[in-house]
């Protein structure tokens, strides 16, 4: 019944619908996630102690790092598996989701080790001085070292099942977790609480990603028999074609999110000489400006099964209609959510902190960042069918033009040109090039595919 119920969403359904069913509970999650993450920055802004807020901003690109690996092992696994399914082969399935469930197990715990083994050197790279150095390190004491694991395996084990076209489940862990840190934050961060500031918020995080990860134990145990996702043992393989296929795919994937580790370091490093306030406003707007990233994530991320199946099966209408049809509504949704992000970037920053010094400066941060989503939208779906149909290079060679050619040095020239304040329009300039050169490789493939 389960299978029969997977063929007749990727098969048979009508394109809009199969599209928002497994893409809207994605960007749901994805959106709530964006909560979960900025309820750390809100909930210690609440002391309305810019160190603390720093704090938690210093740490942001360790835990940006995670994506690494959910992304080698997540999106990897899943692509290979969706295409697996489309081409009927379900033994391939059974062995990917292995290979991405035990994979990810192994990198969670080594990146915990050496990020506290070497916690030192690392705080230093952070941009962590004297001042900030304790709350940072108390903050990642329970979001990394007894964190990563839990956090990785949780958005892996998102991706696999959603894989299988199980959006709904995918989003219903990954959001329960979301909402239980939401819950617990307060608790421990504030004065009336657990009084833990910072490194409160990381154990808040730490709970919640244990009890997501909980979820999804529990829903392959009830779904046994009936699922396609598998983490038995005796699935286990280390075939060639199954690492080549995973790594493929999840390789580029993943050191495109290091690229973004080493942006997100850059930028804060940039700021960080200007102040506390300017480091706090400038990790607020980073969480702000996550919404319309997630939205236009989520969606991707959605419609990617859809994209693998019916590419691998040889359903190319249908593919393409699913592409046509998400252009058009993230487009929309982040054309939208930039007008409102200008218009109302005072308020917004406000809702995070009463600081007025940090509020000036995330007024002006917050107006920059905004003029790259409408771009943004573009790139991350052609990145996204990149990743759907197999083709890890193109995906490699986007994100290295975004980051490494593209956005790192601008931030250097516009911090350059127009101290501080030049900052955030680095991302504006790159996305805008980004999504021209994605539109025109996604042109491109769909010619040498044949596909109409």
């Amino acid at each position: 019944m389960a299978e029969t119920k997977r063929e007749i969403l990727f098969e048979k359904e009508t394109i809009p619908r199969a599209v928002m069913a497994l893409s809207v509970p994605t960007v749901l999650s994805s959106l709530v996630m964006v909560m979960y993450n900025m309820a750390d920055t809100y909930f210690v802004g609440l002391l309305n102690d810019p160190v603390q807020t720093g704090a938690v901003t210093l740490a942001a690109p360790v835990l940006l790092a995670f994506n690494a690996v959910n992304n080698l092992f997540g999106v990897g696994s899943s692509s290979m598996m969706s295409r697996a399914m489309g081409r009927k082969d379900m033994e391939t399935v059974y062995r990917c989701s292995a290979f991405g469930f035990y994979g990810a197990l192994v990198c969670g715990l080594l990146f915990s080790l050496i990020c506290t083994v070497l916690r030192g050197p690392l705080l230093d790279i952070l941009g962590a001085d004297a001042v900030t150095a304790l709350p940072t390190n108390g903050y990642m004491d329970w979001t990394v070292t007894a964190g990563a694991v839990p956090s990785i395996l949780n958005v892996v084990m998102a991706y696999l099942i959603r894989s299988e076209g199980a959006a709904l489940h995918a989003s219903i862990g990954t959001m329960s977790g979301c909402l239980l840190n939401i819950v617990l934050d307060p608790i421990f961060i504030l004065p009336w609480g657990f009084d833990m500031g910072a490194a409160g918020a990381g154990l808040a995080t730490c709970i919640s990603n244990v009890c997501a990860l909980g979820y999804f134990l529990v829903y392959l145990f009830v779904k046994r028999g009936t699922t396609c996702v598998s983490i038995s043992p005796r699935h286990i393989s280390l075939e060639k074609r199954i690492i080549l296929g995973v790594c493929g795919v999840g390789v580029p994937a993943s050191i495109q999110n290091l690229l973004n580790v080493v942006g997100s370091t850059v930028l804060n490093n940039l700021a960080a000489p200007f102040g506390t306030a300017a480091l706090a406003a400038m990790g607020i707007c980073t969480k702000i400006n996550m919404v319309p990233m997630y939205v236009a994530m989520g969606f991707s991320q959605g419609v990617m099964p859809f994209i693998s199946y019916n590419y691998a099966s040889g359903s190319h209408r249908r593919m393409r209609g699913a592409m046509a049809f998400a252009v058009k509504i993230v487009e929309a949704a982040l054309i939208l959510s930039a007008v409102l992000m200008f218009l109302f970037a005072g308020p917004l920053v406000r809702a995070f902190i009463g600081d007025e010094e940090t509020i000036g400066y995330g007024m002006r941060f917050l107006k920059g960042f905004c003029l790259a989503q409408p771009f943004l939208a573009l790139d991350f779906l052609c990145v996204g069918v990149f990743q759907a149909v197999g083709m890890g290079r193109e995906a490699l060679v986007l994100a290295i033009l975004r980051k490494a050619v593209f956005e790192i040095p601008l931030l250097y020239l516009l911090n350059r040109l127009a101290p501080l304040f030049g900052l955030p329009y680095a991302q504006a300039v790159t996305e805008c090039v980004m999504a021209a050169a994605a539109v025109g490789l996604v042109v491109r493939f769909l010619k040498k595919e044949n596909i109409k």
